[in-house]
């Protein structure tokens, strides 16, 4: 844990990384009542009557993905599946935010992708790179004039989509029309009709929130499903179990409903596994908004900067027992009650903890459980495996596995 003057100044330089994606704050790094009232209005936008119509969206984009999986192990079975997972993830949130189908995706979408993708690898680069930190180096650089590029690029296609909605929801036939839609997609709600008291977001902040989950959103996810399928190749008996799992739930259906998520259970005790192994953030920052005294006697006085390292703690061995060992049995309801509520918090925990994290999991679950189905992992035995968590993923190193399409 890292206070106070000695902290690094990644926090610092995260909220200026994200005051340049965005006009405003969003809720990562917004505080105060603003984040209250901005909590408030999204919260609906994540409520499980809302996610439900995405299950087919997630496993519409997951299908395109193992389709070209199927292509590639045609020439070389051991494939990098960072990136497209990736692909996949950014996909899904194009469908879930913009209202956009695979089929109806255009040229301007295209280049949006490619946007949030140099910006997502830019930013890790930075954060990596001590020399980056400083603006007056950074914006001199290609890196620098790559990542405002890549700004304009998102930030001009999601205030054309804004205001593209906007215009429709002054024409009646065309408000009716969205209202009527089978399944709101995430700017549907924000455009909505507010809070009790009509509060609702200015087109900045708006456009804030749409850029910080859709950056947000699809890194962390992607992250979260390469790092598992990584573990169900090193650990081959737990992928069995996950693929047999499934196969008994799904039977011969190859599309999954709402009720049958609630049924992998052994699935999601791996998911849980892997998140503590390879949690998709693995460092959280806070600062104290009053004095804190711990249980040892020392404290820290308000406005301290805290940093608290979830990797370590998901693998410290005063909290877990054999804390390297894959056991998904650590996450068995009997197991999980002994145990400390704070021990484990992938999405963070109290308040301000992830918005999204029930959308994280229902396209964490959909997403791998139609890969088990038609997908066999393995490691490549050529590489070595990977023994510490990589902070830029898939920028020099990837996930290298060898997949078998399953008959």
């Amino acid at each position: 844990m890292w206070t106070g003057s000695d902290c690094p100044d990644e926090e610092a330089l995260l909220s200026h990384v994200f005051s340049l994606l965005t006009p405003g704050k969003g809720l990562l790094v917004l505080d105060g009542p603003k984040w209250f009232q901005h909590r408030k209005l999204l919260t609906p936008a994540f409520h499980s009557d809302v996610l439900k119509p995405y299950l087919d969206l997630f496993v519409e984009s997951t299908k395109d993905m193992l389709n070209k999986w199927d292509k590639k192990i045609q020439k070389d079975k051991c494939v990098n599946i960072f990136p497209d997972v990736g692909h996949m993830a950014l996909d899904s949130l194009m469908k879930c935010i913009f209202g956009r189908s695979s089929n109806s995706q255009t040229q301007s979408d295209i280049i949006y992708y490619d946007a949030i993708r140099e910006l997502t690898l830019l930013m890790q680069q930075r954060l990596a790179a001590f020399q980056y930190h400083s603006d007056f180096y950074f914006w001199f650089t290609l890196h620098g004039w790559k990542f405002l590029q890549a700004c304009k690029v998102a930030h001009d296609y999601t205030d054309k989509v804004i205001r593209a909605r906007k215009a429709a929801l002054k024409e009646e036939e065309e408000r009716e029309k969205i209202q009527g839609k089978k399944r709101l997609d995430f700017l549907d709600i924000l455009l909505g009709p507010g809070d009790e008291s009509n509060t609702k977001l200015s087109d900045a902040d708006l456009r804030a929130e749409v850029d910080t989950f859709m950056f947000e959103g699809h890194d962390t996810t992607t992250s979260g499903i390469s790092w598992f399928l990584y573990c169900m190749a090193l650990y081959p008996e737990h992928q069995q179990l996950c693929c047999e799992e499934v196969q008994d739930i799904l039977g011969n259906r190859d599309t999954i409903q709402w009720e049958d998520l609630g049924k992998m259970t052994y699935l999601t005790m791996c998911i849980k596994e892997s998140f503590r192994l390879y949690p998709p953030v693995p460092q959280v920052y806070r600062q104290l908004s009053k004095p804190v005294t711990f249980m040892d006697g020392k404290s820290l006085p308000e406005g301290s900067l805290v940093s608290l390292h979830i990797y370590a703690l998901h693998r410290n061995p005063a909290v877990w027992d054999k804390p390297e060992v894959f056991d998904p049995q650590r996450f068995s309801p009997e197991n999980s009650s002994t145990r400390h509520p704070y021990a484990f918090i992938p999405f963070s925990a109290r308040p301000r903890n992830c918005i999204g994290q029930q959308f994280a999991m229902t396209e964490m679950k959909a997403v791998i459980a139609i890969c088990l189905l038609h997908f066999e992992f393995s490691l490549e035995p050529s590489r070595p495996a990977i023994k510490r968590l990589q902070l830029v993923l898939g920028s020099k190193n990837g996930i290298y596995l060898n997949l078998k399409k399953l008959t």
